[in-house]
């Protein structure tokens, strides 16, 4: 199987660089896969978990919070806001952050509060979702 080149860049720093075969991206526009060859791209991200496969290893899974992917001649590179590799997520994290999550909402006070808090409450359920917990 082809390999093409692909780099993850947090704020803080470069998370992972090197050639791999395949690259599950969770879109705005709903997931795709990003395979040697693929046609020039860009795309917004939403909450979720990015998969990366290469060589003999198992997938490596890593949740991403906003940003962009950007598929171009020297391969793909994703921009994301946060980044924390799935081994890294304690479950009872995600429960903790869930349960603020819903006490927020419930205390919002105007509209943009709310939007806010229910914005976050999707995107946890969401990783929570995605990691089966």
């Amino acid at each position: 199987m082809s390999t093409f080149h692909f780099e993850l860049v947090s704020p803080e720093k470069l998370m992972f660089s090197g050639e791999v075969t395949q690259v599950d991206v969770p879109g705005e526009e709903g997931d795709f896969g990003v395979l040697a060859g693929h046609a020039p791209f860009v795309a917004t991200l939403r909450p979720g978990v990015l998969t990366v496969y290469g060589g003999e290893h198992v997938p490596t899974m890593i949740v991403v919070r906003g940003g962009f992917a950007e598929v171009g001649p020297n391969g793909l590179t994703v921009l994301a806001q946060e980044v924390v590799p799935v081994d890294e997520i304690q479950p009872e994290v995600i429960r903790q952050a869930i349960q603020d999550a819903e006490e927020d909402l419930a205390d919002a006070k105007d509209d943009r509060t709310r939007d806010k808090a229910t914005e976050r409450l999707a995107q946890l359920q969401t990783l929570k979702d995605a990691l089966g917990h």
